[in-house]
């Protein structure tokens, strides 16, 4: 009996997501002109999105959000395929503003256009530091809800001085990766980084946002004994 080529179960799903619209659009390059500045965290699933953002025309520079969360095997990869990647695990406060504003003026001698931010230190930057740049910012997207809350507080003050968009209460971040996204990976990596069991600990959840509310529903199930802390009654509501 012959071997079948491949056995999934459904092949028309390999046409969903980034991998598709790098084949929609490459052609016509629609993020030409573009100069992104990224400080979001450097980690393989970036390291995807990096290199779609390029194959749509764009220009790309990239730092991390965290000092801690770089994947140094998915940075190196960027950075051997010629994109300025300034990240790597373990930052010092200094290097981490550092990395951060190298990825402000591009090897052509422009400034960034747009900004991709996580948590807003990016965004921050250039407002306090940097603000000749401002005029030629066409947007930012903020991801976060940290960030988002910044944007906000920047805005009813008069202090942000480009459009933003907020990505962090779409649907399918609040809903999906803050919520569910969480319950998964805060136990995993507890314990990656710990080795050791939750049962019979107490755990103290800072904020009751749906982050917190992941994080909240899946410590009981390793046996914790879980405090929740927050400052707006109606988010516990």
């Amino acid at each position: 009996m012959q071997k079948p080529p491949f056995k999934v179960a459904d092949i028309n799903l390999a046409d969903w997501g980034l991998m598709m619209m790098r084949r929609m659009y490459s052609k016509e390059k629609p993020l030409t002109g573009a100069r992104i500045a990224g400080c979001l965290h450097m980690t393989v699933q970036t390291a995807v999105l990096i290199e779609t953002l390029i194959e749509l025309g764009a220009s790309v520079q990239w730092s991390s959000c965290n000092i801690f969360s770089t994947q140094d095997h998915a940075a190196a990869a960027i950075a051997k395929a010629g994109v300025p990647v300034y990240a790597w695990k373990g930052e010092t406060d200094e290097e981490y503003i550092w990395c951060i504003e190298q990825t402000l003026i591009f090897p052509d001698g422009f400034p960034l256009n747009m900004v991709l931010d996580d948590g807003g230190d990016l965004t921050t930057l250039i407002h306090d530091k940097h603000p000749e740049y401002l005029e030629g910012i066409k947007g930012i997207t903020e991801e976060t809800t940290t960030g988002v809350r910044n944007l906000y507080k920047m805005f009813s003050n008069g202090q942000l001085k480009c459009p933003a968009i907020n990505v962090n209460d779409s649907v399918t971040k609040s809903k999906f990766d803050n919520l569910y996204g969480c319950r998964e990976s805060l136990v995993d990596g507890i314990k990656r980084a710990t080795d050791i069991m939750l049962a019979g600990k107490v755990a103290v959840v800072a904020g009751y946002g749906d982050v917190g509310k992941g994080c909240s529903h899946a410590l009981p199930f390793c046996g914790a004994r879980v405090l929740v802390t927050e400052a707006d009654p109606i988010m516990l509501c």
